[in-house]
């Protein structure tokens, strides 16, 4: 069930993800606004194919969450390095778009930024999707008496030997090393 789950949410949002990157399609390019619809568009289309996973993961019956260290390791320079792109490939003379490319310049890193202004929905997109990925579900919660409960199960259970050992008894070269000359068996090392 879990995989049909998200095989059809994975479905009906990329359907969607279509709509926002054939809308973004049909808006103009020539001024700033329509510029920054159509990045806009493709972003969210990103958004959508990673809120897809997101939604058919809900399986789990958790709830929404943001997680800091994705957020703040994989999306703040994934946002930084195409933001700088987008920046850059700006249609006009801006007062972004001329700083980013004099500071672009300055560090010697034009040729990098001019060859990726022609995959600037590619990075929309990807941007997008990092961000999505930034959420994930939490599960469901557990009460601590359910907890405690599930303990004491998991304790009396019985648990089936694998090849003549019970799960959890050390093997020979483990019980070989904890065993003193005496042969028997120590719990703790002795303190001296």
């Amino acid at each position: 069930m879990y995989g049909l789950t998200r095989a059809t949410t994975t479905l009906v949002f990329s359907a969607a993800a279509g709509l926002l990157i054939w809308l973004a399609t049909q808006v103009s390019n020539d001024h700033v606004g329509g510029y920054w619809a159509r990045v806009g568009l493709v972003a969210g289309a990103g958004l959508l194919m990673a809120v897809s996973q997101l939604v058919g993961g809900w399986t789990k019956w958790g709830w929404p969450r943001l997680s800091i260290p994705v957020l703040v390791t994989a999306f703040i320079p994934v946002a930084i390095v195409s933001l700088w792109i987008i920046l850059a490939g700006e249609p006009g003379s801006g007062w972004f778009h001329n700083h980013v490319l004099a500071w672009s310049r300055d560090i010697h890193v034009s040729g990098l930024v001019t060859d990726f202004l022609y995959y600037i929905p590619v990075l929309a997109f990807g941007t997008g999707l990092v961000f999505g990925f930034s959420f994930d579900t939490t599960g469901p919660v557990v009460r601590g008496r359910n907890v405690a409960v599930d303990r004491d199960r998991d304790r009396n259970r019985k648990v089936a030997p694998v090849n003549g050992l019970a799960a959890g008894e050390p093997v020979s070269a483990e019980r070989e090393a904890t065993t003193t000359s005496t042969g028997r068996t120590m719990d703790r090392e002795t303190v001296r």
